[in-house]
């Protein structure tokens, strides 16, 4: 079986650790070398009293109200890596193992439980309530990726908002989570929660006796009672990554900015920036989060391959969003080959108008003078005003089409 994708990884800093009162989120979403990230914005919406939503594999009960999200996600699937809502509330998602068997049948994904998480919570506790309740209900399984061959893992997030984070981290239905109210914090594909466990699956602990894994006495280890005891190479591996994720956030801890996690996202040393021959980094997430309320929060994505040779192009909530239809995939309707009966038969053309033109210029003689030049450009022209707005000198509702003209901008200048 080919190398399977194996890699993410997500930061947050809180204060102290960011140089302003800001909690800043990261993510690096690292998948199949050619598949395509797309970033999509739905509106909050309104829903029947028995009205279903249709996950990327199941459909399951709707609430009456979600809110508006933009989203970073596999073009190919319902459900993203990474992505904000209205209230201020990012989460990203990570591939684990546990001790307990992976789920081959379909049921929710990973990154299903990231969408609905943001959809459904106001906070990153109530998105943390929403996930855990879903597992509960309907589990987590199904195929990772666009391919026939059978690819399941187990998941970790981390929830931020605008006051606190939460690193939820699972095994089947089971779960903990650690609440994190100030410094850095970065997750991998690993477990990391030891006996901090802030809140946790009522049957946790019993499940782990019963099994044999814990003995009943003493301090309670997520990591060490769940670690798998024969990991998958991938996930003993991730341990470097993790460690130079760890490291990088202590060099800048007190004054993290937008700026400095993209300089952690663009990291090849340490491997957080992926390129490989299997896979890659396909697309990344900052985000400010001003601990002012009346202060708009900034999401800023790339939606094209590597971070170091990417722009980031910030995305600001606001009433009269219009939609980016460059960064979106084509829809191929009920002919997909993720919804055909069996699955991932054939492969279809899922580039979007971005991804098309970037690559474009990625193969022309002078591609790393070329990009890197224009990433620096066009991101100092939009910070310039991200940091004007969050200083009150322009209004945030000004600011709605910013991600549109950047992406505009970028599109035009590889042509």
């Amino acid at each position: 079986m080919a190398e399977p994708p194996r890699s993410c990884d997500c930061f947050v800093s809180l204060p102290p650790g960011s140089q302003e009162d800001y909690v800043i989120f990261g993510k690096n979403s690292d998948r199949p070398r050619d598949e395509v990230q797309e970033v999509v914005y739905y509106p909050a919406s309104s829903h029947g009293a028995d009205s279903t939503v249709e996950c990327t594999y199941i459909s399951i009960p709707q609430v009456e109200h979600t809110h508006a999200v933009v989203l970073s996600r596999p073009a190919w699937l319902w459900g993203a890596e990474m992505g904000a809502n209205e209230h201020g509330v990012c989460i990203g998602n990570e591939a684990v193992w546990t001790k307990e068997p992976v789920n081959p049948e379909e049921a929710l994904l990973g990154m299903d439980l990231v969408r609905l998480g943001l959809e459904r919570g106001d906070s990153a506790w109530a998105a943390l309530n929403v996930i855990t309740g879903l597992l509960e209900q309907h589990g987590q399984g199904g195929a990772c990726r666009e391919n026939a061959e059978p690819f399941s893992y187990h998941n970790t997030f981390l929830l931020v908002d605008r006051q606190e984070a939460w690193v939820l981290e699972t095994a089947g239905k089971l779960w903990a989570a650690q609440k994190v109210t100030e410094g850095v914090k970065n997750i991998s594909n690993q477990l990391t929660i030891g006996t901090e466990i802030s809140a946790e699956h009522p049957e946790l602990r019993g499940t782990a006796q019963a099994q044999g894994w814990w003995s009943g006495e003493g301090e309670f280890s997520f990591t060490a009672v769940f670690s798998p005891d024969n990991p998958p190479a991938r996930m003993e591996m991730a341990k470097q990554r993790y460690m130079g994720g760890t490291a990088l956030l202590q060099q800048h801890n007190g004054s993290v900015t937008a700026e400095v996690m993209m300089s952690i996202l663009r990291d090849k040393a340490s491997g957080i920036c992926m390129d490989s021959e299997g896979f890659r980094t396909t697309g990344s997430m900052v985000s400010i989060l001003p601990r002012n309320p009346e202060v708009p929060c900034v999401h800023f994505l790339t939606a094209t391959p590597d971070p170091s040779r990417s722009v980031f192009k910030p995305f600001i909530f606001s009433e009269s969003m219009r939609p980016v239809s460059m960064v979106m995939s084509p829809q191929y309707g009920p002919d997909d080959p993720v919804r055909t009966q069996p699955r991932f038969q054939h492969q279809v053309d899922r580039k979007h108008e971005l991804y098309k033109a970037h690559q474009m210029a990625l193969t022309s003689p002078d591609a790393g003078a070329s990009l890197q030049e224009t990433m620096r450009y066009l991101e100092s022209q939009c910070l310039e005003e991200i940091e004007a707005m969050l200083r009150g000198e322009i209004q945030g509702q000004e600011l709605g089409d910013l991600f549109f003209d950047c992406v505009d901008a970028e599109i035009k200048f590889y042509q």
